[in-house]
């Protein structure tokens, strides 16, 4: 169940929310009194309420913004028992003064914004021994570890226990509680009004995350990189999921650059069948994996790691059949003889990860390949190494080019008014690949098609990627077109 805060400064707000929410299906909603700027009215909040409720009034060492005295948020408490709500949130230290009354069930809480403390079991423990229905414990994640010594706690709970982490490392605690035993997660209203750090909106509980469908069957997927925040992968492979009825969850995971190792470690306890894998780790996966598949050895960085037949850990590189297949589907326009990329001559920009994974495969499709890089070191280096051109940043629309392919991130959301490359150098019927996919239609490929060239955009690409991703992690055929209605949906609701 997904308990959704409405913290507000007027009562007039609270109640609409409440009731919009109740017509949105929810079935339970924290009323965070201490948010309201006059005396709460109860009698005004709780009368005729659409939804169940917890009635919670948090001072300000709790993570709170009540101003008033102890003594009337006391009493307050106490008005909210005697009124029969269903739920009444009380923290250790007032738990023994207010007793039970009635029906209502009480959650006796811990909040600790700062860490996750070392002695989160003798703190719940202690919560465990005053009269709670519900225990809940909240902290704040500094590592992958504190998410699991948390969930850990969920799942050997004897009292129900609502257990996760703050903070944007702590994410996947607040929707993998669930699966552990939680009673119910919190939400909030909408994404910009967060009552405490990496809060997600009850959407996003509800419907990327579908965490009412989650139990303990449920497989773990997800995507390691640092920043994550940005990534729609788990967009995407969730939306795959739900479409093909697996039972599983796709989360981000950020892990910071020097951590992967320990934090894989610790991800082990949770059974984790896959990860996409993005910056900065896609180099150092490789250590973790037991297998590496042919293309992530040749290219030394792998995008995908998933269990094998025998449960042990395979990375692969799932970008490069993604962006030749792309280029292929360019090439089949009919400005082109063949869409085999042999004897086609390739300029591509960029010198990092994804372009040395396109590069490495046109190469052994045997195209002509030429590298570019603002860099110019970079680009010498990858030229020598695949056996391929190199020419500098400043001279790259000078030569001849059949297929042009960005691999920079220039033009890329929100800077849509920068492009890597000269308008005045496309050349008629070039094919231009942007592996941008965000904005989908990029000023790089607006200035081509103006030219005259065939465009691909960098949405096929990553979709394709996550749809290999998706047959590696389920063994079973992605829902290709689900998938890229998904991905351009989303691009557009951003954009408007």
């Amino acid at each position: 169940m997904i308990c959704v805060s409405i913290g507000r400064t007027r009562h007039k707000m609270m109640v609409a929310e409440h009731r919009a929410l109740a017509e949105r299906g929810a079935e339970l909603v924290e009323l965070r009194i201490d948010w309201l700027s006059r005396q709460p009215d109860l009698a005004r909040l709780l009368k005729d309420r659409p939804a169940p409720c917890i009635v919670t009034c948090r001072r300000p060492q709790d993570g709170g913004r009540w101003k008033g005295s102890e003594e009337q948020r006391l009493a307050l408490l106490r008005t909210a028992l005697v009124s029969g709500v269903e739920y009444i949130d009380l923290e250790e230290d007032i738990a023994a003064s207010i007793p039970r009354y009635g029906d209502t069930q009480r959650i006796v809480s811990h909040h600790d914004f700062e860490q996750t403390p070392k002695d989160i079991e003798d703190i719940h423990y202690r919560l465990c021994q005053l009269d709670p229905d519900i225990v809940k414990i909240v902290t704040m994640a500094h590592s992958p570890e504190d998410n699991m010594r948390m969930l850990k706690l969920v799942a050997n709970a004897k009292v129900p226990t609502v257990g996760f982490c703050m903070g944007e490392l702590g994410l996947i605690s607040r929707v993998l509680c669930g699966k552990y035993g939680s009673p119910f997660t919190f939400a909030t209203f909408s994404r910009d009004r967060e009552l405490a750090p990496g809060q997600l909106s009850v959407d996003e509980m509800k419907h990327l995350y579908r965490f009412d469908e989650i139990d303990a069957n449920t497989d773990v997927y997800g995507v390691i990189g640092d920043p994550i925040a940005h990534s729609l992968s788990p967009l995407l492979h969730n939306t795959a999921f739900h479409k093909e009825g697996i039972n599983a969850v796709y989360l981000p995971f950020r892990i910071p650059k020097f951590d992967l190792q320990k934090s894989l470690t610790h991800y082990e306890w949770l059974g984790v069948q896959g990860y996409s894998v993005t910056i900065p780790h896609k180099e150092e996966i490789l250590d973790h994996a037991q297998h590496v598949d042919e293309s992530a050895q040749e290219i030394g960085a792998a995008n995908t790691l998933y269990r094998n037949s025998e449960s042990e850990w395979q990375a692969t590189n799932t970008d490069y059949p993604a962006a030749l297949a792309t280029i292929r589907l360019g090439l089949q326009s009919s400005q082109f003889s063949s869409d085999e990329l042999a004897g086609y001559k390739v300029l591509i920009l960029g010198a990092g990860g994804v372009a040395r994974a396109i590069a490495l495969g046109l190469v052994k499709a045997g195209a002509l390949v030429t590298v570019s890089n603002r860099t110019s070191e970079r680009a010498t280096e990858l030229a020598a190494e695949l056996g391929c051109q190199q020419i500098s940043w400043e001279h790259r629309g000078t030569g001849f080019a059949d297929i042009l392919v960005n691999c920079t991130s220039v033009g890329m959301h929100p800077n849509v008014d920068e492009t890597p490359f000269p308008e005045s150098q496309f050349r008629e019927n070039m094919l231009v690949f942007d592996t941008v996919y965000n904005p989908e239609n990029t000023l790089l490929l607006k200035q081509a098609r103006g030219r005259g060239c065939v465009t691909v955009s960098g949405i096929e690409m990553f979709i394709r990627q996550a749809a290999l991703q998706f047959e590696q992690f389920t063994g079973r055929s992605a829902p290709l077109e689900t998938m890229r209605e998904t991905l351009r949906q989303s691009i557009s609701a951003v954009k408007s």
